[in-house]
């Protein structure tokens, strides 16, 4: 078993295996026949095991190593990627990418986490954990795309802002509130999409905007199944029931009002199938950019104070 993938993803992994041996032998002798019984069977699969998920189990999808992370969203969606690095007060942070691009004949600024996908990769960018100069430098981008009356475009998957001392001593705290006020004001359009973790204030720190989607099995919390379960239970094996009672997936979200949509995933997450998923999330920025384009700055910032002030609104029985 790999480590990108889930346990319940065994049955899947294992006809994925068979497919491709039978595909290295040459033509003949049946080859065919039965690799359209496999891929038949690969395909009932992945439709059996994925529309029954638990939240533990979506929350495990949406940390899968094989899904799409920023890096892959700006290679399909976009051209002319222009990448910026550093804060301009410390140094650079490969765990968030900010920069400018051209997203079907706009410019657009960009900026999201980047975890990587081989373990080289992965400390590299510190698993998508961003220190201060990571917040920082995205939100030089954001003011420079507000400067220039450019919409921003936020890609949130992290497990959260990085802990280290380090990153404490150089402000964390400070730079994620800095964006969430900065973010707020900004006088121009930002459309943002959770699509794999969106981990406390490490995602909400690029995650204030004007329409806030999620991809189908992304998930969006204050704080991790296992973090939730060491504070409550003392033992983070009890993550399965810590994200049911969380609520944090996708259609929790929207029941709830944090997000204004869901895109679908193809069948077997977004990893099963990339080239789908980059043409959704493709269309469902489009179509939010066309509904924001008559918003002049003023009406921005008035819709989106309000959104954000609406959230969290109950009824005390």
């Amino acid at each position: 078993m790999s480590p990108s993938e889930p346990s319940f993803e065994l049955p899947i992994a294992d006809l994925h295996r068979r497919i491709e041996e039978l595909e290295a032998y040459p033509p003949g002798s049946g080859r065919s026949k039965e690799l359209d019984r496999l891929r038949s069977q690969l395909a009932t699969a992945r439709t059996e095991i994925y529309k029954s998920l638990d939240r533990w189990q979506k929350t495990q999808v949406a940390r899968h190593y094989d899904r799409p992370h920023t890096r892959d969203y700006i290679e399909a969606l976009t051209t002319d990627w222009v990448e910026l690095h550093g804060d301009r007060a410390f140094g650079d942070d490969p765990a968030l990418l900010a920069g400018f691009a051209t997203f079907r004949g706009r410019t657009v600024a960009i900026v999201g986490h980047q975890k990587g996908r081989s373990t080289k990769q992965r400390i590299y960018r510190n698993f998508g954990q961003p220190r201060p100069e990571g917040y920082r430098k995205a939100l030089r981008v954001m003011k420079l795309a507000e400067k220039f009356g450019r919409p921003v475009l936020s890609f949130v998957d992290t497990p959260g802002a990085y802990p280290g001392i380090g990153a404490e001593e150089r402000g964390q705290a400070e730079a994620i509130a800095r964006n969430l006020i900065e973010m707020a004001a900004l006088k121009t359009p930002i459309v943002v999409t959770v699509t794999g973790e969106g981990g406390s204030g490490g995602a909400l720190a690029i995650g204030i905007g004007d329409q806030v989607t999620m991809l189908e099995y992304s998930v969006y919390s204050v704080i991790s199944p296992e973090g939730c379960a060491a504070i409550l239970w003392k033992d983070q094996s009890k993550r399965k029931e810590a994200a049911e009672a969380m609520k944090i997936t996708a259609p929790d979200l929207l029941e709830l009002g944090i997000v204004d949509a869901i895109i679908p995933e193809p069948v077997g997450g977004a990893h099963a199938d990339p080239e789908a998923t980059f043409r959704r999330v493709g269309d469902t920025i489009e179509k939010g950019l066309i509904e924001l384009d008559p918003l002049t700055p003023r009406e921005l910032m008035a819709a989106r104070y309000k959104k954000f002030r609406s959230l969290g609104v109950f009824v005390d029985g």
